[in-house]
């Protein structure tokens, strides 16, 4: 956990806990309900989103309750006494289904399914919007850098660019999505994740030379030392003295890992570097770049500019998730008491899907995603022949004979945890397995090819049914 919490309670909006006080006494409390939880259009205009963020959530929600100063505070805020007395006892003991983190899934289907009473499962809304659509987020941005990076590993390097303790939950995100290793020393420990970096230009300014800067710097990390060649002049004096040193150590019997670019133009000075660093017979020296990256950039300096460079530290775009600032996620009601219900709106596109529901995956013959139907509960997979487009009904997909895979399954029953916890070298490989099966068209940045999610004839019966009578 990011804070010393125990008594997770008050991780809640306002409005959460005062529609909690109206359901408990108007007599709704023993109500039962079904939420979902779903998002509405894929982050940086891509064409898929990696789900994430479900542990964390899940550790949450098993300290979700109130102790005493909780309880003191909400009475300072005018709650009602009844209702604060069954705040004490509190504990989520509902249901929850959700697809696998890492899964990659696709705007407007439930990705989650959260079953119990009706205050219960209020209550817990924010604190699993704001988990999951923030990792969700990050991991997608991480995973996007993965794709033009191949097979060369970057690094997150965004600790001091993040939004406060975000910057926790965001590594652990950045992981699933990709990165191979952290900056940020407390995320490393608390999730796995191996630890990397140099030094700033601080170090070298703080010595009379940057030759005298660079030696003392890997005499303390003789066989793990990345050299910062920027601080002054990165052809003429930087990239000299890392060869000088790298000399010395081999010496010594050690070898200079790499050299760290992080100013200038990255694609010109790695390939002059690469060059300087060979012809000094150092080809097993890396080169690292960093300084501003996202996907777009690095795409261009390997696939454009042919730039020499191993390795990336990503910082400021991939921990804050620019150029979006949050995932669209939402959470809405879609039964009461086993009756479904929708929300209704002029903009049918944000009309809700009502009842309690089941997500699957349908594959082409060469084993491929090929769409996503989302049905009713109660439905068997094989009595889905003809999908639906939600909006535009007249689109819809024959898919009577293809192969289909249940994509919720429980994670959480009568309140407790019943899924494994994985690391997040687990999850990303796991992300990497399903990432082999959607087709390229919907990975690239520019205008990806939109993947088709439908929903089933018995779905769409029950939806035009519901809003002929709301209007």
């Amino acid at each position: 956990m990011p804070l010393s919490v125990n008594h997770w309670g008050l991780y809640t909006d306002f409005y959460e806990l005062t529609m909690a006080q109206g359901y408990f006494l108007c007599g709704k409390k023993n109500d039962t309900c079904v939420f979902n939880y779903f998002f509405r259009v894929n982050p940086f205009k891509g064409g898929f989103t990696v789900f994430a963020g479900l542990d964390d959530f899940l550790k949450i929600l098993v300290k979700f309750s109130f102790d005493d100063s909780d309880i003191l505070y909400l009475k300072q805020n005018g709650f009602d006494d009844e209702f604060l007395k069954y705040l004490t006892n509190f504990r989520f003991n509902g249901t929850i289904c959700s697809v696998k983190e890492g899964e990659i899934v696709f705007p407007n289907e439930p990705v989650m399914q959260i079953e119990g009473n009706i205050i219960e499962c209020q209550l817990i809304e924010s604190a699993l919007l704001n988990i999951i659509n923030f990792e969700s987020l990050i991991a997608t941005k991480a995973y996007r850098i993965k794709l033009v990076c191949g097979d060369r590993k970057f690094s997150d390097f965004g600790l001091r660019r993040a939004q406060g303790l975000g910057a926790i939950h965001a590594t652990r995100a950045a992981a699933i999505g990709g990165v191979s290793s952290t900056s940020n020393v407390l995320s490393g420990k608390l999730f796995g994740i191996p630890l990397s970096g140099t030094q700033a230009h601080s170090w070298i300014q703080s010595f009379n030379s940057e030759l005298d800067a660079f030696r003392a710097f890997v005499k303390t990390n003789p066989d793990n030392s990345t050299i910062l060649v920027d601080t002054y002049d990165t052809l003429k004096s930087g990239v000299p003295n890392a060869i000088h040193v790298a000399k010395e150590m081999e010496v010594e019997g050690h070898r200079l890992k790499a050299i760290r670019l992080d100013s200038g133009d990255l694609a010109y000075l790695s390939k002059k570097s690469r060059r300087m660093l060979n012809d000094a017979g150092l080809e097993y020296v890396k080169i690292v770049a960093s300084n501003q990256l996202n996907e777009h950039v690095i795409k261009s300096l390997l696939q454009d500019q042919h730039a020499e460079i191993d390795y990336f530290g990503v910082g400021t775009d991939l921990i804050t998730g620019k150029d979006n600032a949050a995932l669209d996620g939402v959470y809405k009601l879609a039964e009461t008491n086993g009756e479904p219900r929708m929300k209704f709106s002029e903009n049918v596109e944000k009309i809700t899907l009502p009842g309690k529901k089941q997500l699957y995956r349908c594959y082409d013959k060469e084993g491929m995603f090929f769409r996503d139907a989302i049905m009713l509960y109660q439905e068997e997979a094989e009595q889905a022949e003809v999908i639906y487009h939600p909006v535009y009904t007249e689109r819809n997909t024959v898919v009577k004979s293809l192969p289909k895979e249940p994509l919720l399954l429980p994670v959480v029953h009568d309140g407790k945890i019943i899924t494994e916890e994985k690391s997040t070298d687990n999850i990303h490989k796991y992300l990497m397995e399903r990432s082999c099966l959607l087709p390229e068209e919907h990975k690239r940045f520019i205008s990806p090819h939109i993947y088709k999610v439908g929903i089933s004839s018995e779905l769409l019966k029950l939806r035009d049914t519901l809003a002929k009578k709301l209007k």
